[in-house]
């Protein structure tokens, strides 16, 4: 069984631990992070008339941690912290920030939760637009705020070819797809972490696994024993 992993280099660990021994596996990773300098980051929050007054916050990925101190100050006295996916909530109680609540897969989840605004999200330059339309839709003001973009890497003709032969493929989020998307066999597997990622595959690849921790090497042992 050749499984391919995508995610940028030393993010691949945990998944490694999950897959069956007998697995030949490589690393190619599909994206970049660039992350915008902090002094930055806190320009755009001060821009904000609400800055100071945020009653929520909603952070997006892990890779925000590092600019959790500057976002707090955006935020209200007593201010609700929910996170999207259990790598985001770890990472902030890394850097000793308590959470509120946590979605597993999609910020979707957290619309329930959230009864007051105004409401500030931080992550990637493109975030996806369902939370944020719930919300609005209540007459919840949201503002975004972006500490780093996602780019896609160019790939030489050796890791095209591959991801071409590879029977399993872990595509972490939809810009891993744009991608990949030409390269991956019909006959492949895609493993995704969530209903969001799973949405963006299952339109053009049918063969679509959702399942992001150890019951996966189980999973895939039974595919291919």
């Amino acid at each position: 069984m050749n499984i391919v992993l995508t995610r940028e280099a030393g993010k691949n660990d945990d998944a490694m631990a999950w897959l069956p021994g007998n697995a030949n596996v490589l690393e190619i990773p599909l994206t970049t992070t660039n992350y915008f300098a902090i002094d930055e980051v806190t320009r755009q929050l001060q821009a904000s008339p609400d800055y100071g007054k945020f009653c929520v916050l909603v952070v997006t990925s892990s890779r925000t941690a590092d600019y959790i101190h500057a976002v707090l100050g955006a935020m209200a006295e007593d201010a609700d912290l929910l996170t999207v996916g259990t790598s985001t909530t770890r990472a902030l109680r890394d850097h000793g920030v308590t959470i509120s609540a946590e979605a597993t897969s999609s910020a979707l989840e957290l619309e329930g939760v959230i009864t007051q605004g105004p409401v500030l999200m931080v992550g990637a330059v493109v975030l996806r637009e369902e939370l944020s339309n719930e919300l609005q839709a209540r007459d919840i003001s949201v503002t975004k705020v972006a500490c780093y973009e996602t780019l896609p890497v160019e790939l030489d003709e050796e890791q095209e070819n591959t991801l071409r032969v590879a029977d399993v493929v872990f595509i972490g989020a939809p810009s891993a797809w744009s991608v990949a998307r030409e390269l991956v066999s019909e006959d492949a597997w895609v493993v995704v972490p969530g209903p969001t990622t799973r949405q963006v595959v299952a339109e053009d690849h049918e063969r679509v696994l959702v399942g992001w921790g150890p019951s996966m090497g189980d999973s895939l042992a039974s595919l291919y024993p």
